[in-house]
This record gives structure tokens, C-alpha cells and sequence, in this order.
């Protein structure tokens, strides 16, 4: 089910679940409640971070098919093989009061749709002003998400998480080398003590870290 959790990366959205068949399920969801995210990054220029929608990966919620609709046309939905969903900024498709057609084989009421913070692109090697100059641009994509006045009561985040597509990779922080297992945290603290950082594979995705402790 979709969770009512921005704090856990979870977007609220209305939605509609057909079965289309017996292995098979369509959702259907209100293109407004992209849009309004979407509009609340356009309104600042972020040069470092983007808003990425996604479908989480399990075995009840692979993504075979999408789209997006109106009254009058329908149009192609592009996705990844990480089930990244790319969904356009268009004002003519609220007002039209589009829906974002997802199939899944599988039991669409366990699918979510996650809304995350990333960097538009990722590096092989980050200096010590390119990561806190990234840290800088989530937190303010983040505040303006929250919007006035719930923005000064967030806490701010607490470092920068790398995930990689493999689970062998080399991350050397200064002179020293480290194997990690596809995700690496680097927090912020440890940001204000290197002087430059670099793995053996460029991250797949660089997001926000938040300590829950």
C-alpha cells in the first residue's frame, strides 16, 4: 500500500487498482500528485540534486508495462530496469487530469511508488567541496518539499549514501582503501575531515542520509 511518509521516501497518491488479468494488475494514479512535487522543484534551480519517482523492486511489483493517459490520449510511460519512472512536468496533463497507468505482474496492493532525493549525475571521485556543495543541494530541495512553515522543523540531513550496482567496490577516502558491499554512508562530519574521496565504480545513486537514531 502506499505509505502517507515523506520522511520514508513514500509518495501519497490517489489510486486506482484493476486486475487485468490473473497475473496482472494495473494501478492508476492521479498525475496531479506527481506534478505538484515536480513544480515545487522547478520553482528553485537545483543544479546537483533532481526528484526521482520509482517502484520499488520485489517479486510482487515488476513493472511489464506503462502509460500515461487523458480523456483524449494516451502516451508512452518510460521506465528503467530499476523501475526508475520518468514522469514529465506538464501542466496541460493536470489540467487535462492525466493518470499514470502502472502494470505489475504481481499483487499491486504491496507496491509503493518512492520519491527520493538524488544527484542528477554521479562521479568516480568527489572532493571535499563537490560533496558538501551536493550536501548544500539536498538539504534545499528537501526544505522546499516540505514547504513554509514545516521546513524549519526539519532536521537536516546527516551525510550522503552511495549504492552501487555491484557488491564488490574500493572506495579510497584520502589515502585509505576500504571494500564495501554495495552501499557506502559517508557522513557529514567525515565529509568536514577528507580532503577528496573515489571508488572503483561510479555510484548508480547518491542520496540523502538521514539517521533515524
Amino acid at each position: 500500500m502506499l505509505n502517507r511518509s515523506l520522511r520514508h521516501g513514500l509518495l501519497i497518491l490517489s489510486t486506482t487498482v484493476v486486475a487485468s488479468s490473473s497475473v496482472a494488475e494495473t494501478v492508476s494514479l492521479e498525475y496531479v500528485g506527481f506534478y505538484d512535487r515536480l513544480k515545487q522543484v522547478n520553482k528553485q534551480n537545483y543544479q546537483l540534486v533532481e526528484l526521482a519517482f520509482s517502484v520499488p523492486v520485489t517479486t510482487d511489483c515488476t513493472i511489464t508495462s506503462g502509460s500515461i493517459t487523458t480523456e483524449n490520449e494516451t502516451y508512452p510511460l518510460t521506465y528503467t530496469d530499476q523501475q526508475r519512472l520518468f514522469i514529465p512536468y506538464d501542466a496541460q496533463l493536470k489540467s487535462d487530469r492525466g493518470l499514470v497507468n502502472i502494470e505489475v505482474a504481481g499483487n499491486a496492493s504491496k507496491c509503493a511508488i518512492a520519491m527520493q532525493v538524488r544527484a542528477r549525475s554521479t562521479q568516480q571521485q568527489y572532493t571535499q567541496a563537490e560533496l558538501l556543495a551536493l550536501n548544500t543541494d539536498m538539504n534545499r530541495l528537501l526544505d522546499g518539499l516540505q514547504g513554509f512553515p514545516m521546513k524549519y522543523f526539519r532536521k537536516p540531513i546527516d551525510g550522503i549514501t552511495f549504492e552501487f550496482l555491484t557488491a564488490d567496490t574500493t572506495i579510497t577516502i584520502d589515502d585509505a582503501q576500504q571494500l564495501l558491499n554495495g552501499k557506502f554512508t559517508l557522513t557529514l562530519d567525515q565529509m568536514n575531515h577528507l580532503k577528496q574521496i573515489s571508488f572503483s565504480e561510479k555510484p548508480n545513486v547518491v542520496s540523502p542520509y538521514v539517521n533515524n537514531q
